[in-house]
């Protein structure tokens, strides 16, 4: 009966949003600063936790050691085992979940206000008192080996990891978040333990909390969950110099259809002029079927079922990436396409007539976005880590419409660089020859 009681209420909290969210900055009788959305309509709280650094933090060597101790930290944690820890979320009628990327791992839980402090109580031990039992590694081991035996096989994985190879050189992107399998296989207890300690730190750390809880209950709430966490975790990252000479590199795989991963330079979140590259790749590549790309090598031409592109900004380097599949005997052409529509924005620009469409749809999605408190939280600490100010969600879509066909196009101008823009295809792709190393 709880657990459906849990199920109903998140429903209840996925309905569409509230007209405004009024973000209320907190910070706990212990120093640790979060964003508070309260809501008491419901008996539910959904509570958002990223840790800066995630996989990239991972020793040479010791790749998806991060994941790898992301995977176990709900199995089991204290004095009860993997079995036990799952009873006693089910009795709770709590939803945990773990995750690591390469700039953060991240920690989601969802539970009822009646059960609020017996399922801080649980979470805190998953995060402070972690068991890392010797069945519980192996199991996790095997379906991550099973991932990566899967992903070497898979085109897109494949281009993903030469990509990253290719771009960041001997920075710590450019290593696999997940691992091989030769560094998984050899990951011992203590390499566990050890990232552990590298990434769950208060120094590090990101708060958001949507739903039935005061900001008093909240600041105490953390103290007593984060409270005993290691001061300062594992270096950060350097900025990566990202190697984009142009050009196209081909990896060679036995598949009918080749996928090709594109990449330039892209702003800084922080830029001026993010917001409007941000405008223009909804144009370009990020509008679905309504953008230039789908339009022309879908819709035309008939080259790929799907295109797109997007702003990769990440903690130590900011892309402009895009990815498409086809033919092997038409993905040269598809290139090609991409190329010229990538200079043709650049010399020509957009029209008034796409950037008020683009405005339109960008602006009415926007509130869409904020439909219900897993999501306003999820939102609200990547606000945080971005270094965003609470007000940007109600100033957001004034600063979509305040963008100028004039500043568009002087974006599109300054950034779109067709010379930079580098491929790199894995398949078989017929006329496609590498240029790159």
């Amino acid at each position: 009966m709880i657990r459906f009681a849990l199920v109903v209420l998140i429903a209840l909290a996925a309905l569409p949003a509230r007209a405004a969210v009024e973000v209320r900055e907190v910070t706990s009788p212990g120093g640790i600063h979060a964003w508070l959305v309260e809501d008491h309509s419901i008996p539910f709280v959904a509570l958002e936790l990223r840790f800066r650094g995630g996989t990239a933090i991972d020793p040479e060597g010791k790749e998806g050691a991060i994941n790898l101790m992301a995977g176990l930290l709900e199995e089991g944690a204290g004095a009860r085992d993997a079995q036990g820890f799952a009873r006693a979320t089910e009795e709770l009628a709590a939803r945990f979940s773990y995750d690591a990327s390469d700039d953060a791992v991240s920690v989601s839980a969802r539970f009822l206000t009646e059960n609020r402090a017996a399922s801080v109580d649980l979470l805190r031990d998953s995060l402070i008192a972690p068991r890392f039992d010797a069945d519980a590694i192996e199991r996790v081991r095997a379906q991550v080996l099973s991932g990566l035996r899967s992903d070497e096989t898979d085109p897109r994985s494949i281009a993903s990891r030469a990509a990253a190879e290719l771009i960041y050189g001997d920075h710590p992107y450019a290593r696999p978040g997940n691992g091989t399998i030769e560094s998984v296989t050899a990951l011992t207890r203590e390499d566990i333990l050890a990232a552990h300690g590298a990434a769950l730190a208060r120094d590090r750390i990101y708060v958001s909390a949507v739903g039935d809880i005061t900001a008093d209950d909240l600041g105490a709430l953390l103290d007593r969950l984060l409270g005993d966490l290691p001061e300062t975790g594992a270096p950060l990252p350097v900025r990566a110099d990202p190697a984009l000479p142009g050009g196209v590199k081909v990896v060679e795989f036995d598949t009918p259809q080749s996928v090709a991963i594109f990449v330039q330079p892209g702003p800084d979140r922080h830029d001026p002029d993010f917001m409007a590259a941000y405008v223009l790749n909804h144009i370009l590549g990020g509008g679905g079927f309504e953008s230039r790309l789908m339009t022309e090598l879908r819709e035309k031409r008939g080259l790929t079922y799907g295109v797109y592109s997007y702003l990769a900004d990440k903690d130590a380097a900011e892309l402009w990436m895009g990815s498409v599949a086809s033919a092997n005997g038409r993905v040269g052409e598809a290139i090609a396409v991409i190329r010229d529509e990538w200079a043709r924005m650049r010399a020509e620009g957009v029209s008034a007539a796409e950037l008020a469409d683009a405005k339109t749809y960008l602006t009415g999605a926007y509130p869409l976005r904020f439909e219900g408190n897993a999501q306003i939280a999820s939102i609200a600490v990547g606000m945080q880590m971005d270094g965003l100010k609470p007000d940007y969600i109600a100033e957001r879509n004034a600063m979509v419409e305040a963008i100028t066909l004039d500043e568009i196009n002087r974006v599109a101008r300054e950034w779109l660089d067709p010379e930079r823009l580098t491929f790199v295809v894995v398949g078989k792709p017929e006329g496609v020859d590498s240029t790159l190393n």
